[in-house]
């Protein structure tokens, strides 16, 4: 996959500022506060960053915790795993494989079939809605 790297002003150009904080500084939005929290429509979920097709909504389940959760990307490529000893615990970040962009964590404690919760920042994600036609 071609990677996509823009310097820090380019990147501050493209995105809110809100954006930015959490794909480019890794913030995270409060829960239950973003707007694909509760979005239950049929479509994929995009990085905000690049466009990069990440997750499907038939992946998408309400894991009470207040992000988007998803059981799983929509394959192995498009998201990395990287330790992050922030915040005085352990846990697995994932960031956009092609822009690098922060986009939450995951968590093993999600239901079958893969028992793992990625847990995403709605900032970190654009929403395209299947087709109708």
């Amino acid at each position: 996959m071609e990677k996509l790297e823009l310097s820090d002003a380019e990147w501050r150009d493209r995105l809110t500022p809100e954006r930015y904080h959490v794909l480019r500084e890794g913030g995270t939005e409060p829960a239950f506060a973003g707007d694909l929290y509760d979005n239950h429509e049929a479509g994929d979920y995009l990085c905000a960053g690049c466009g990069l097709k990440l997750f499907e909504s038939k992946t998408k389940y309400d894991s009470g915790s207040g992000w988007p959760s998803f059981t799983q990307p929509v394959n192995d490529e498009v998201v990395t795993d990287h330790r992050d000893m922030s915040h005085g615990m352990v846990r697995t970040e994932c960031r956009c494989a092609r822009c690098g962009g922060h986009l939450g964590h995951v968590f093993p404690d999600g239901p079958p079939p893969t028992g793992l919760r990625y847990c995403m920042n709605s900032l970190a994600l654009e929403f395209r809605p299947s087709d109708t036609d």
